[in-house]
């Protein structure tokens, strides 16, 4: 194991710690313009990691891309219709309709 995949992999924890406080915010709003590129880097560093043969770091890597995911999914200013303000599943969501 090298050493380097240990600090991209402490890198990688670091961030999803620091991270989770957003996604347990239901009053958090981060713009897509900023959770999207960032899940995108997340999973490209991951594919990228393991492609070196740095296993821990790619894990880390695409964790962090999934923590982006979520953000992007739940703690958008303009949300899915399927999840309500705190992220759980919606029961009332419906497509539009005309009146």
């Amino acid at each position: 194991m090298m050493w380097q995949d240990l600090v991209f992999m402490a890198g990688s924890s670091l961030s999803l710690f620091f991270l989770m406080p957003t996604l347990r915010d239901s009053m958090a709003h981060v713009p897509l313009g900023t959770s999207l590129p960032s899940a995108t880097i997340g999973f490209v560093y991951g594919v990228t990691f393991l492609s070196l043969g740095m296993t821990f770091s790619a894990i880390g890597a695409m964790c962090t891309g999934v923590m982006w995911s979520a953000i992007a999914t739940l703690r958008s200013p303009n949300p899915l219709p399927f999840f309500d303000d705190e992220g759980a599943p919606s029961s009332t969501a419906t497509a539009p309709h005309a009146d």
